[in-house]
């Protein structure tokens, strides 16, 4: 029997420098046949001249391989768009150009979608950062309501690399699509869409995506107005899907998530973050001690911040975040 055709879209912007990387993850595959789709989003280096220079060889392995070329940068959120309006294959797979998956994760996301007949299959991911690597597990979900709880609750990461997702999800009824220029957020809002219209979830207890994180600082450090604005947009689309199809229990966890993306405003020195957090969705601030999957810890840190207990926030920031932090992932 044929195999699935998996579409395998990688957004390109800047990335000459780690691009040679992604190309030899993409021949390593062990799994084929893929469409491998490269957007180059106007990047202003030698993105595209290096996938024509890598594509005999990876249609030697087997695979189809599109270069599609924005005229205007229009950013990663249309970039996507424009790979999954390119991609025919049965499942959607964003890669990422500056990380690295193992030989055999496509292969085992989909021999695992297969068995299973999974809308979405995961898979845990090993953290890089300033020389340490840490192991980052996913929970245990079997259906998509419950994998859309546990993302609310903040347990469950829904960053698009780990997940291979049936492309029919996008597709049936009204196409889920990113929305243009809101380029901060994007996969948080697509993936809790997707968790809500997937019957069957599975998660692969293996560490097949390895992410590079480059960036310094306390978490909002490089967060300007624009990517606040950004994540604003994509979550109220998301909670108004919520509000529109789903059920009371969803409304509720919808809260959940607000609170869990303001909570990086908290882990900050900065006391203009902690105004942004008092200001950004004070409604959800009701539901702050009812998620339980939180450490309660992380739970009185943001009573003290409802109650505008701001030196409190500070000596957490400095005590927990700083201090003990540093020692454990020396």
């Amino acid at each position: 029997m044929d195999r699935p055709l998996v579409s395998i879209i990688t957004p390109m912007y800047k990335v000459e420098q780690v691009l040679p990387s992604c190309l030899d993850c993409m021949l390593s595959q062990t799994y084929s046949p893929l469409e491998v789709i490269f957007v180059d989003d106007c990047s202003p280096d030698r993105s595209s001249s290096l996938v024509e220079e890598y594509a005999h060889r990876l249609e030697e392995r087997g695979h189809l391989i599109k270069l599609v070329k924005h005229q205007l940068n229009q950013g990663v959120a249309s970039a996507r768009n424009t790979g999954l309006e390119q991609a025919t294959g049965e499942y959607i797979y964003y890669f990422d150009a500056d990380d690295y998956l193992e030989p055999n994760g496509i292969e085992l996301m989909v021999a695992r979608a297969e068995s299973s007949d999974a809308d979405i299959v995961g898979c845990n991911w090993q953290l890089s950062y300033e020389g340490t690597k840490r192991k980052m597990f996913q929970p245990k979900v079997l259906s998509g309501v419950g994998a859309f709880t546990k993302m609310c609750e903040g347990v469950l990461k829904w960053n698009l690399w780990l997940f291979l997702v049936r492309r029919s999800l996008y597709e049936q009824g009204e196409m889920l699509r990113f929305t243009p220029q809101e380029n901060m957020g994007e996969d948080m809002m697509i993936m809790g869409k997707l968790f809500l219209r997937a019957e069957r979830v599975e998660m692969i207890d293996e560490h097949l995506y390895h992410y590079t994180k480059t960036n310094s600082g306390s978490l909002t450090a490089n967060y300007t107005d624009a990517h606040w604005a950004q994540v604003d947009a994509n979550l109220r689309s998301l909670s108004r899907c919520v509000d529109r199809c789903g059920t009371e229990s969803q409304k509720k966890e919808i809260e959940y998530l607000k609170l869990n993306l303001k909570l990086p405003l908290l882990i900050s020195p900065c006391r203009a973050d902690y105004q942004r957090w008092a200001d950004w969705f004070p409604e959800a601030n009701t539901y702050i001690m009812q998620n339980r999957t939180l450490p309660l810890r992380t739970r009185l840190v943001q009573l003290a911040a409802k109650h505008k207990l701001w030196g409190l926030v500070w000596l957490y920031y400095h005590l927990i975040m700083r201090f003990l932090y540093s020692l454990l992932y020396k």
